[in-house]
C-alpha cells in the first residue's frame, strides 16, 4: 500500500485534530457520545485531480463521508447548504461545514448517533466497507480466463500444452 501524499496526510491529520478538540470541548459531556469510539479519519484519498480528499470520518457521535479540500481556494458548499454529489456510481447529499483551523468541507451523514457500534473496530470496519462500495476500482478483479495453448485447443485440452 502506498503512503498518503504529504498534503493529504497533513489535511487528514488536521481533520482528526480538529474533531478531537471538538470532542473534548463542545461535545464534552453530551449524552450522544459513544464512549467506545474515538475520532478517526478512514482511508482518505485525493480525488478530483487532487483538489479534494474523500474518506470517512468516524467520531463518537457520527460517521460521515467527507469531501475535504486539499489546499486553499478549493470551493466547498457554504455552511448549511446542501447539494447532491456523485461518488462512484452513486449520488449523495452533502452539506457544507466549516471549522476554525480546518476550513470548509462537505459532509454526508452515514450514521448518527453511533450507539449501534460496540467497538472502534466495528465502526472502522463499517467505514472501510462503505468506502469499498463507493470505490469499485479497489475491488479485486477476477483473474483473466486461461487461454489454451494452440495444441491444447486443437486436442481438447484447455490446461495448456501437453
Amino acid at each position: 500500500m502506498n503512503p498518503l501524499p504529504a498534503r493529504v496526510q497533513a489535511r487528514v491529520q488536521a481533520l482528526e485534530d480538529c474533531f478531537r478538540t471538538i470532542e473534548l470541548t463542545r461535545m464534552h459531556g453530551v449524552p450522544v457520545l459513544n464512549a467506545a469510539l474515538q475520532v478517526r479519519a478512514v482511508d482518505f484519498r485525493a480525488e478530483l485531480d487532487g483538489e479534494l480528499a474523500l474518506g470517512v470520518l468516524v467520531t463518537p457521535w457520527f460517521m460521515n463521508l467527507l469531501r475535504l479540500p486539499l489546499h486553499d481556494g478549493v470551493a466547498t458548499l457554504p455552511v448549511g447548504e446542501s447539494a447532491a454529489r456523485d461518488i462512484g456510481a452513486r449520488r449523495f447529499d452533502f452539506i457544507g461545514g466549516h471549522e476554525p483551523g480546518l476550513g470548509g468541507f462537505e459532509a454526508c451523514s452515514l450514521f448518527s448517533p453511533m450507539f449501534e457500534f460496540s467497538s472502534q473496530a466495528a465502526a472502522l470496519a463499517t467505514a472501510v466497507e462503505a468506502l469499498k462500495e463507493l470505490r469499485p476500482d479497489d475491488a479485486p478483479r477476477p483473474a483473466p480466463p486461461l487461454q489454451p495453448a494452440r495444441r491444447g485447443f486443437l486436442f481438447g485440452r484447455l490446461g495448456g500444452a501437453p
